[in-house]
């Protein structure tokens, strides 16, 4: 309507025009304005607002296992659980926020932590409006990450304030020692084949390793667990990628028990292993150090390492807890 009435002035005669252009004025600036109020900015909640509301809103990745996924409709996972858990110490209800990844990190913190997207829409309101997450998970626990800037020299995520790491992940291998020998280096790559998920990290490592020898023999899938698929199909004897998926998709594969870890060195590659935790708005730290303290109780009381367990997943404590 707003259009068809700019357009209308636009064709109008001038001296109609200037008689209708008022009132017509008036009426596009009203409408504007009640769209506008109901495009609502992204309004991430302090730690007295969750607890006066009674729920809590936890940012988790959809279709991502053994972090977060579903079964047979119902929400299950490394992080869902562990968003479970923050709820029942914090005292309020989980309402869990689903985040499909984006280009980037930087990209999906905008959307889910201190912004919103600008397609986000809530369920029961048919009008646009911006929605974001009290608390956003898996998220890297890195100083240097945390910092960086654009190349104007500002720093990206000021927004943001990164706090809870609770896990150490870690970069893995796993082959079948029913169609390959125990090996020492990645050199065997030249001969035998392996999966990794296209576009991650192992994928642009093992390209590269030796100077791309390796790179005809690299097998790409969308995910990890295809490539575990693959790998129990006979397609690849072998698949490299994050440890606790490895584990957790080798525990579902028929004939597990000949699947086994390569316990080599990873030469050049940069990190092997890094700390993942959490992200709220900067604004809203009260919130972080509550949920710091539900997970200090977690890992200190053993609950941490038992939820990782149930999914076939060997517990990592991060640096936080290595001191302790």
């Amino acid at each position: 309507m707003k259009n068809k009435l700019i357009l209308a002035i636009a064709s109008a005669p001038y001296s109609i025009a200037t008689r209708l252009m008022p009132g017509l004025l008036l009426s596009v600036a009203l409408l504007v304005g009640l769209q506008l109020a109901l495009i609502n900015p992204a309004q991430a909640r302090s730690y007295d607002d969750i607890l006066a509301a009674g729920r809590i809103s936890v940012a988790v990745y959809r279709d991502f296992p053994p972090y977060a996924y579903e079964v047979d409709g119902k929400a299950t996972g490394l992080d869902v659980e562990l968003a479970r858990e923050i709820a029942a110490g914090l005292g309020v209800e989980l309402d869990l926020h689903w985040m499909i990844a984006d280009e980037n990190l930087d990209d999906d913190l905008r959307n889910h932590v201190w912004k919103g997207h600008y397609l986000a829409r809530i369920e029961d309101e048919p009008m646009l409006r911006r929605e974001v997450a009290d608390v956003m998970l898996r998220v890297p626990y890195d100083r240097e990450f945390a910092y960086k800037v654009d190349p104007d020299g500002r720093v990206i995520n000021d927004l943001v304030h990164f706090f809870g790491p609770y896990q150490r992940e870690h970069w893995g291998l796993v082959y079948d020692s029913q169609r390959m020998e125990s090996f020492e280096n990645l050199a065997v790559f030249q001969y035998e084949r392996v999966g990794v998920e296209i576009d991650s990290l192992p994928d642009f490592y093992l390209s590269s390793a030796f100077r791309g020898r390796l790179r005809n023999n690299v097998e790409h899938y969308s995910s990890t667990a295809l490539a575990l698929d693959a790998m129990a199909q006979g397609r690849v004897p072998a698949v490299m990628g994050m440890r606790s998926q490895l584990q957790w998709g080798v525990g579902g594969l028929a004939g597990s028990e000949r699947i086994k870890t390569a316990d080599i060195p990873f030469p050049n590659l940069t990190k092997r292993h890094w700390d993942v935790g959490m992200a709220v708005k900067d604004a809203h730290r009260q919130l972080a150090y509550r949920i710091e303290d539900v997970i200090d109780q977690l890992v200190a009381n053993g609950q941490m390492k038992a939820l990782f367990g149930r999914f076939g997943v060997d517990y990592s404590r991060p640096d936080r807890y290595r001191v302790q």
